[in-house]
């Protein structure tokens, strides 16, 4: 939900990334330890970077997604930038969508390309591709204390699953898995599962969406577009004349108390998000932590109630002392996924998807 902005990053997160410390770091050719163009494609915003040589990210560029027919011509523009010799060699790009194959279909953005075209395309010799929250969950190990924030606060389990969601345009669900080599990211798509009511009014809230969408997922609540559809759900409810069109009209008047059914919505997603992400906790084992990442929660800023987050995270009946122990942290740096799209260069079990070219 923020606005569009030249550069988005933070400059202390350059140092965080690609050394493992493995023999097989150390055996790299000269061309695979060179540097590489990242991305973090999602519904609104493309991001772009390179990680150099010595592992540090840098030249972070935002684009505005609606700007360009296709992501060949978004990564071009990026990657104009450059001279021609300086160009990197390999790619990895993170998107807002799964990964099955060569042919990816954007979710919630009509781009539509193929890993091989695009490889071709941009001059790279390698380009993998990997759902967007791999990309962020592989970020986790190497992410700073510093560019994440306590949510509620826990013992972590150093050898357990760690959860990962996040709203954005839509809801993102991964979690890694350790492992001997390190670690395995998990593909899901989590945010598509059902939505459970936990009071009478969120049950009501439910009713007017399943006349709208039939299927009510966690993503038609825990998203931007899914804020809108609280609020519209909400002024229904109370007979009340929707204004709002965008989230950050309801996070705006939400935040200067001027509208209650912004208020009830920012509450209720609040809730929500506190509810799937204990599910999620309790599905995964994830004494490792969980963690929350997506734009919207940047955007909310103090709006966000987690007050109401824990109590939903925290409303699992006998199993709450379980989840009760387990910590939460919100990720801060934005360009953390950049950074994980790098790392999945280094695992041959992120489930992506790579294709070579020239």
């Amino acid at each position: 939900m923020a606005s569009r902005s030249d550069v988005e990053h933070d400059q202390s997160s350059e140092r965080q990334v690609l050394a493992r410390g493995t023999s097989e770091a150390v055996e790299r050719s000269e061309e695979e330890s060179g540097s590489v163009l990242v991305g973090d494609i999602g519904g609104t915003r493309a991001r772009f970077g390179i990680v150099d040589s010595e592992g540090r990210l840098v030249e972070v560029r935002i684009l505005s997604a609606a700007d360009y027919p296709t992501l060949i011509d978004a990564a071009s523009d990026y990657l104009a930038g450059f001279e021609a010799d300086a160009r990197p060699k390999r790619g990895a790009i993170a998107v807002a969508c799964p990964v099955l194959g060569d042919r990816v279909q954007m979710t919630n953005h009509p781009w539509s390309f193929s890993i091989g075209e695009t490889c071709h395309a941009l001059g790279l010799r390698m380009l993998e591709v990997v759902n967007d929250f791999i990309a962020l969950a592989l970020a986790l190990p190497v992410l700073r204390e510093e560019h994440s924030r306590v949510i509620k606060p826990g013992e972590r389990e150093t050898t357990a699953p760690l959860a990962l969601l996040g709203p954005g345009t839509g809801l993102g669900v991964s979690a890694l898995i350790p492992v001997a080599q390190g670690w395995i990211a998990l593909p899901t798509e989590g945010g598509h599962r059902d939505l459970a009511a936990t009071t009478e009014r969120e049950w009501q809230i439910v009713e007017r969406l399943q006349r709208r969408y039939g299927h009510v997922s966690a993503e038609r609540v825990l998203s931007g577009p899914g804020l809108i559809n609280l609020y519209r759900a909400i002024c229904e409810l109370d007979g009340v004349e929707p204004s709002a069109t965008e989230p950050e009209g309801v996070v705006a008047r939400s935040m200067t108390a001027s509208c209650v059914a912004c208020d009830e919505a920012v509450a209720v997603f609040s809730r929500q998000l506190g509810a799937v992400a204990g599910d999620l906790a309790l599905t995964l084992g994830a004494r490792g932590g969980v963690y929350l990442g997506g734009g919207v929660l940047h955007g909310m800023d103090s709006t966000f109630d987690v007050g109401l987050f824990r109590e939903g995270f925290l409303d699992k009946g006998r199993f709450r002392e379980y989840v009760d122990s387990i910590p939460v942290r919100m990720v801060l740096n934005p360009t953390a996924a950049l950074l994980g799209a790098a790392r999945a260069l280094e695992y041959d079990f992120t489930a992506g998807v790579r294709a070579t070219g020239r």
